[in-house]
């Protein structure tokens, strides 16, 4: 991380970041740039495996660019104040949602490549995609595509003004507004969320079909997040940033946070097992069949152990969720996770015989990775660290003081 500021303050307008990354320019520039090569290089060997890929990382960009904007619409909307202190954090998080969009560009100009139901040729022999031929229409799924995207990057951006005019002015309009805009984001993101979820993963396999899907993914976007912006919390206050706006009693909420919504997602995950293994219908069991069998199989009990154990034992005792080695071991994992999770829903459609993570992969891994910090640092060094005239700055301060 670099930085040109040299301490916080919550005084007139607060401090300014320049620049933020965990390493330097050269080096991220050199990572994204080596991992799109292999990328481009394997599109001739397995264009599908590297477009599945594409697809995993323009979801998970985008599930981490959502999450930051839910996160500060539901503290707008719920007037709550104790995070205030950190907001530009997950408001800059949402800075890699355009990112996420481009990324998903390709997989949307070769759709024939990834989803079986593009083609006409299969259509015209399948009742069932024929039912479903009114919803996956290759035009209307690239037009709802680009729907989501402007009504998310949009309102982020609205939200986000709000937010940073009120460093100039001060006035609290701003939030009252925000409050409004916020609660209707959530709302739209309900709706939109769920149903691109069923469009980008689910209609991978369009035989199959789940009613919790939408809130599944809610639940791996939000735990992801929650972890994310743990870690970029622990690691600028270890540079001496937020000292006073980010302190142990936030963490430890952050903590519970993250816990809670582990478990939440371990619940769903079961609800959405164990009622398709219990009906026993084979349109149903066939999407577990496949990834309960060999090597899919390992990687789904591994996914269990990253996403819900690791982080149920790792933070159940009060003083792990305020040690900050601790919450950021347990975070890591769960990102791991959350990788692997995304992996076995996209990755069996394309490769049925099962395959562990490979150079394409690790590649894909690599450039989410140098993609997010980009994005993130970029937005984040537009605006003051601390929004120091949000009338609920002095409540977040005085957290569990």
């Amino acid at each position: 991380m670099e930085s040109h500021s040299s301490h916080s303050s919550v005084a007139g307008t607060g401090p300014r970041v320049v620049h933020w990354s965990v390493i330097s320019r050269g080096t991220l520039l050199t990572l994204v740039s080596v991992s799109g090569l292999v990328l481009i290089l394997g599109a001739a060997f397995s264009p599908d495996r590297v477009l599945a890929n594409l697809l995993l990382v323009a979801f998970y960009l985008i599930s981490l660019g959502l999450f930051g904007i839910v996160f500060v619409a539901i503290q707008y909307a719920s007037g709550a104040g104790w995070s205030v202190g950190f907001r530009r954090i997950p408001e800059a998080m949402s800075g890699v949602l355009w990112i996420g969009g481009l990324a998903i560009l390709p997989v949307l100009a070769s759709l024939r490549v990834l989803y079986e139901w593009s083609h006409s040729d299969v259509v015209a022999h399948d009742h069932l995609l024929q039912l479903k031929s009114g919803w996956l229409d290759p035009f209307m799924f690239i037009v709802r595509s680009v729907i989501y995207l402007f009504v998310w990057i949009g309102m982020a951006y609205f939200i986000i003004r709000r937010s940073r005019r009120q460093d100039v002015d001060g006035s609290s309009v701003h939030t009252e507004r925000n409050v409004l805009l916020g609660a209707l984001f959530l709302v739209v993101f309900g709706v939109t969320f769920s149903v691109a979820s069923f469009d980008w993963l689910m209609s991978l396999e369009p035989h199959w079909f789940s009613t919790v899907f939408g809130v599944y993914n809610f639940s791996g976007m939000f735990t992801s997040g929650l972890a994310t912006l743990i870690l970029i919390l622990l690691g600028l206050k270890r540079l001496g940033w937020l000292k006073r706006e980010f302190t142990e009693e936030h963490l430890h909420d952050l903590g519970k946070l993250l816990f809670g919504f582990s478990c939440f997602w371990a619940y769903i995950w079961f609800c959405q097992y164990m009622l398709i293994w219990y009906a026993n219908i084979p349109e149903e069991t066939a999407y577990y069949e496949l990834r309960t069998q060999g090597i899919w199989g390992a990687l789904m009990f591994l996914c269990l152990f990253l996403n819900w154990v690791v982080p149920f034992l790792g933070l159940l005792p009060r003083a792990a969720k305020r040690s900050a080695f601790a919450m950021a071991r347990v975070s890591c994992v769960v990102l791991v996770g959350h990788w692997l999770d995304l992996y076995l829903m996209i990755m069996p459609s394309i490769r049925e015989g099962g395959a562990l993570p490979g150079l394409i992969e690790i590649a894909g891994a690599t450039l989410l990775f140098g993609l997010f910090v980009w994005g993130f640092g970029r937005l984040l060094g537009r605006a003051n660290l601390v929004p120091a005239r949000d009338p609920y700055l002095p409540e977040s301060l005085q957290h569990h003081v």
